[in-house]
């Protein structure tokens, strides 16, 4: 036997706790337990139409004939409510009578709800009866304690003043027992809202955080009031004179009809904006002045004076997680304009074509040492190169600055990619022990069909061919720059056909934590590969975006992404057999 009902309004809340109570009695439940079972259904259902939404009140118990059992009674949240997902309530009563039950609807006319109230009304009564019951007995044992021995009233007397101090004790003890765990709970949500509100590094999404986090539970509505970076309060809309009085004097104020009990709380006239609602107006201090005004309504009346103390400490939080997050956002912009300020124009060369991209990471700074470069040899050879910093922030930058100077420098005077990455771990090692680099460097002489490179730690560079094979050059690499080795790292050479396509990476584009750097290897060859090389020659700065897009789309970007295509136009010359011309033997094809 089951029966169900949609409860959205306080009418079918109404209607269902009648119909379980006639369902508890059909089944023969005792008065007392029917009492409780209603009383326990009736605070659930008000806390249910509290929360809104849609739902749904299910009662299973035996029919006619199971003998004893149960009468189970579930309340969840409809699929649609707003409070989806939450745990179901469930109470049970046992059924020691089961009979013929109703069929569980109740009729809404006036007359039948005042037959449940009266209803309700005899349950009430017959509970009440037997606690006079039990009384009338108590009475009676005390009545003739005292007719028999008039000596136990002393004792009595005694044990009535023990009593009493008893109770007083346990009073004390339960309003300290409550006291602490008001203030277990205040602590505590302090703490978990300070941990939230720091988390973030945006100050907007802080501001969001603060509404989300008091309302309803310690205020009807919030209200934050920022000045700008200069400290200047430009007020696009009217603040409440006792938020105005805050922001000048750097002290909590509370604008309403009565006193507050609030300490160290400056208590003001109630606010010419809203004088039926009480204002709790506490300003967002910082080291030098307040940056803004928290204004907050109560949940009720007024607060708990406790309550507003810790309000006062969390706002003093909020205001240090928002000063830090426009900080944050201020260095973040410096930052990244450095960075885009250091990356290079491409140079342009006959026959060709260079495109570039430079993603930052997407936390953080914004800024990290991932860097490309192409330029000219006084031969007329054009070297490109790509490295990673190890580290971000403006430290990696600089030193990023610095190695792609020195390169160029040392690059006047000639020397092989080898030599050139020599050069610079020499220099790194020296300039910087404590910090480390990656980098590869490619030459392409314009008379000589053959492509010269060298790599120092870093993912190996891919060629594809014009055919649409794509080469994973990885012949051995030298160690990361700078580290505490002497080495000499050598060169590796490759011939080039028309139509091939270099492309030279950092790590943030193929490396994932979870899975490492060769699948996004594979990954970067396969995508590559299904490039055709009109494509590469129509439109190589799409392509460059094109490549990326299946690249990124399963990453959070924790790292910078740098890109650096060298493509050959198709029309450059007659084909050349494009074959390992050295150590490029031990490159392996993908």
């Amino acid at each position: 036997m089951t029966h169900t009902w949609r409860i959205s309004t306080v009418t079918d809340a109404a209607r269902a706790r009648i119909a379980v109570a006639r369902l508890a009695a059909a089944h023969g439940v005792p008065t007392l337990e029917r009492t409780r079972l209603a009383t326990a259904l009736s605070a659930r259902l008000r806390q249910c139409l509290t929360k809104g939404g849609t739902w749904t009140l299910e009662v299973r118990g035996p029919g006619r004939g199971d003998g004893e059992g149960l009468l189970d009674i579930t309340v969840t949240p409809a699929r649609d409510a707003s409070a989806a997902g939450e745990p179901p309530w469930r109470t049970a009563v046992a059924c020691p009578e089961p009979g013929e039950p109703p069929d569980g609807e109740v009729p809404g006319d006036a007359a039948a709800l005042a037959e449940a109230l009266l209803g309700a009304d005899e349950d009430t009564a017959a509970a009440l009866d037997r606690l006079t019951e039990q009384e009338k007995l108590v009475a009676f044992h005390r009545e003739e304690l005292h007719q028999t021995n008039q000596g136990v009233l002393a004792l009595h007397a005694e044990l009535d003043a023990a009593g009493r101090a008893q109770r007083e004790a346990f009073a004390a003890e339960r309003k300290a027992r409550t006291e602490a765990e008001d203030a277990r709970r205040r602590l505590t949500f302090l703490a978990d809202a300070s941990a939230v509100l720091t988390a973030s590094l945006n100050h907007e999404e802080i501001v969001r955080l603060l509404s989300d986090l008091l309302v309803p539970r310690y205020a009807g509505s919030v209200d934050v009031w920022l000045f700008d970076h200069e400290g200047e309060r430009a007020r696009p809309a009217p603040h409440p004179a006792a938020a105005v009085l805050a922001a000048r004097t750097g002290r909590p104020q509370y604008a309403a009809d009565h006193p507050s009990g609030m300490p160290g709380v400056e208590d003001r006239p109630p606010s010419a904006l809203d004088p039926a609602r009480p204002l709790l107006c506490i300003p967002l201090p910082t080291r030098r002045a307040p940056q803004g005004v928290l204004t907050l309504s109560p949940p009720g009346g007024r607060w708990d004076p406790d309550d507003a103390v810790m309000l006062i400490e969390l706002t003093r939080r909020a205001s240090i997680a928002i000063d830090n997050a426009r900080r944050f956002e201020h260095n973040r912009d410096i930052a990244e304009t450095l960075q885009r300020a250091l990356l290079t124009d491409l140079p342009t060369t006959p026959g060709l074509g260079l495109a570039a991209r430079y993603l930052p990471a997407t936390r953080g700074l914004n800024i990290g040492g991932d860097w490309y470069d192409a330029f000219r040899q006084p031969d007329g050879s054009l070297i490109t190169v790509i490295g990673d910093v190890t580290g971000h922030g403006l430290h990696a930058a600089v030193m990023m600055s610095q190695l792609r100077t020195a390169l160029r420098a040392y690059a006047v005077d000639g020397g092989s990619p080898g030599q050139l990455l020599t050069r610079l771990h020499v220099f790194l090692h020296h300039l910087q022990p404590d910090l480390y680099a990656t980098a590869v460097i490619a030459r392409f002489h314009p008379d000589d069909p053959t492509l010269t490179w060298a790599a120092a730690g870093h993912p190996p560079p891919m060629l594809r061919m014009p055919d649409g094979r794509v080469r994973v050059l990885d012949a051995k690499p030298g160690a990361m720059l700078g580290i505490p080795l002497r080495q000499e790292i050598g060169d590796h050479t490759v011939r080039l056909s028309p139509g091939s396509t270099l492309a030279l990476y950092t790590d943030g584009l193929v490396e994932r934590r979870a899975q490492g750097i060769d699948p996004g290897v594979e990954r970067l060859a396969a995508a590559l590969g299904t490039f055709a090389s009109a494509e590469l020659d129509a439109d190589l700065e799409g392509s460059a975006d094109r490549l990326l897009e299946p690249m990124l789309s399963d990453s959070e970007r924790d790292d910078d992404v740098c890109l650096l295509l060298c493509h050959i136009d198709s029309a450059a010359g007659p084909p050349a057999a494009t074959t390992p011309a050295s150590a490029a033997a031990g490159d392996r094809h993908a």
